[in-house]
């Protein structure tokens, strides 16, 4: 496997205050995501989208929400989604730059008689992180959902949708609402006791709980067991066809990845580069690097050879490294 040329996420000391941190991993934190907001709609959509998501919306109940993609017939992930049904409707949040690509699927796809894809410009994402997430939402007048589903009440100009995910998510609990409402919603979760966390905090969230991103774990030749969908709920083996099925069913049932994505712990703050050796062989990418100020260590996330096991030790980014499991173990972060 080449190693990419393009460099990590890397996330230093500079960039994450350490108060932002502490809030993260032992209170609560609240901020805007950068995602795009489609709305499936009309009484074709679940099946419709039955038919493209790895994941199973069908079971997930009217009021499901979990965390899926649209592949190509390949197998291959063009773009990664959490996804909340609200009874024959389905809201879908995407990064930006996987917008398009889902559009592009979604018009090729849905039969109009069916359903219909809107892009919601005016509609916008806040996350909630750390471990008094839902407690701090709580006092801020909204009462969270059991992981895995949503809850939906109407505010000016539209609609709030509260989701709440499961464990593994490197967030607990996700509102959608008319942008014009952020500010109101945000104000109320800080004065429950959130601290305002900036994009790059979620970063980290992301990166502590081993969860893959579009244009750094995942690109247009990432297949989902290579990226952890097995173990954080992205795929389903047991749902009718989708599109990308066959390959992806043929390595879970079959065979295996020749990739996976697993923890580093550097030896001292690596370089930008991305390669990864062992024995001067070329064995996978690091995809993130970050500084972890309070326990004065760099983590990261890389893409490696199935060969590469954890307790591995590598010369990752230029710098030793020793590999370990995902998601990162307390005692570590």
């Amino acid at each position: 496997m080449t190693a990419t040329t393009a460099p990590p996420l890397r996330l230093d000391a500079s960039l994450l205050p350490e108060d932002e941190v502490d809030a993260l991993l032992n209170g609560s934190v609240e901020g805007i995501v950068p995602a795009v907001v489609v709305d499936v709609e009309g009484g074709g959509a679940v099946k419709c989208l039955q038919g493209l998501l790895s994941c199973d919306i069908e079971t997930s109940g009217e009021r499901g929400f979990l965390y899926g993609a649209v592949l190509t017939r390949f197998g291959m992930i063009l773009a990664d989604c959490w996804v909340a049904r609200g009874g024959d409707d389905v809201r879908l949040v995407v990064p930006p730059s996987g917008a398009e690509p889902l559009m592009e699927v979604l018009r090729r796809s849905l039969p109009p008689r069916l359903a219909k894809a809107t892009q919601r410009s005016k509609v916008a994402v806040v996350r909630v992180a750390g471990p008094r997430a839902a407690a701090t939402t709580e006092g801020a007048g909204l009462e969270p959902p059991e992981p895995g589903a949503v809850t939906t009440l109407p505010v000016a100009h539209g609609r709030l949708d509260l989701a709440r995910a499961t464990d593994a998510a490197p967030f607990t609990l996700q509102l959608s609402l008319p942008s014009d409402a952020v500010s109101l919603w945000r104000e109320r979760l800080r004065g429950s006791g959130a601290r305002e966390g900036s994009s790059n905090l979620f970063d980290l969230a992301r990166v502590l709980a081993g969860w893959p991103a579009l244009g750094h774990e995942i690109d247009e030749k990432t297949l989902p067991q290579e990226v952890r969908f097995d173990e954080i709920g992205g795929v389903s083996y047991t749902k009718g066809c989708y599109v990308g099925q066959e390959t992806v069913a043929r390595v879970h049932f079959r065979g295996h990845p020749n990739r996976h994505l697993e923890g580093l712990l550097f030896e001292r703050e690596p370089t930008t580069h991305s390669a990864v050796l062992a024995e001067g062989n070329d064995v996978g990418r690091v995809t993130a690097q970050v500084w972890l100020g309070s326990k004065h260590r760099w983590l990261g996330l890389a893409v490696l050879r199935r060969e590469v096991d954890p307790g591995s030790s590598l010369v990752a980014s230029g710098v030793g490294a020793t590999v370990v499991p995902l998601p990162f173990a307390p005692e570590i972060i």
